[in-house]
């Protein structure tokens, strides 16, 4: 039974104030403050400077619920065919305002929420506050700088984050998430991902900016979608896939999106 008002949090990182969050540039202070209290290398990627100018805005992510439905429990239900049962541990990384996790935590043992954005975060333990789940860690942390504790996972879980790494650290990022499982292990990774060829890439992206909608409050806008594109690392799926397999995946399964966009994959651990 779920029903402890408890929500443990462990912040791996220190705040940097509103204003840097906003203008997405972190001071050289702030910087140095985030690599020293973590002991991280100075090469290491921000990952905080690379989140995405909307997951550090409250307003974004206040309303972020109404423009994404993560499916979660299609999701759960997917998962537990795989075999994710009561002792099962998933370790959720970019979990955002926890839609997943929060589904998930039913079904599972232990649940650890993982996210470099603050404002997502708090986000995401109201939720957890209202929902009284007791076996829910939240963790301030990224790819490149998530640790884990504990019995190996049985699972990790990647929605649309994966793409806020270019692909020098994507690369780096699935080989850390593959130590976080044991061996037979699933990933389960959704992102945007190109699945044409270069020279589609006009008609292609142009075809994906006039889906957006209207509607900041509830809809992805043209906007946004331009945004994503320009500033953020989606890749394509024959440079990202050599990656996975690099990594100690066995690639199970892969399905794309009819527009070549989108791409979603169950990854087993060898």
């Amino acid at each position: 039974s779920w029903t402890s008002a408890s929500v443990r949090t462990i912040d791996l990182s220190i705040s940097l104030s509103q204003t840097e969050f906003m203008s997405h540039r972190p001071t050289a202070a702030g910087r140095a403050r985030l690599d020293n209290a973590d002991s991280h290398p100075g090469w290491l990627l921000d990952e905080v400077a690379n989140a995405g100018r909307e997951n550090l805005d409250p307003r974004h992510v206040s309303r972020y619920d109404l423009k994404e439905d993560a499916g979660a429990i299609d999701e759960v239900c997917f998962l537990q065919k795989l075999g994710l049962s009561h002792e099962s541990v998933i370790v959720d990384i970019g979990s955002g305002t926890g839609q997943f996790a929060v589904a998930v935590a039913p079904a599972c043992a232990r649940v650890i929420a993982v996210d470099v954005s603050p404002v997502m975060l708090s986000s995401l333990r109201a939720t957890l506050d209202a929902a009284r789940l007791a076996n829910v860690e939240v963790v301030r942390a990224g790819f490149l700088t998530y640790e884990h504790r504990g019995a190996r996972a049985g699972f990790v879980y990647s929605r649309y984050a994966l793409h806020h790494l270019p692909d020098f650290w994507k690369a780096v990022a699935l080989e850390r998430l593959h130590r976080i499982l044991r061996p037979g292990g699933v990933l389960r990774l959704w992102d945007v991902v190109y699945s044409f060829q270069p020279g589609e890439a006009t008609d292609r992206l142009e075809a994906w900016c006039a889906t957006g909608g209207s509607d900041r409050e509830s809809d992805w806008t043209r906007g946004e979608l331009e945004e994503h594109i320009r500033d953020e690392h989606s890749t394509y799926s024959w440079l990202l896939e050599p990656m996975i397999e690099r990594s100690g995946f066995k690639i199970e399964q892969s399905v794309y999106s009819q527009d070549g966009v989108f791409a979603k994959y169950v990854l087993r651990a060898t």
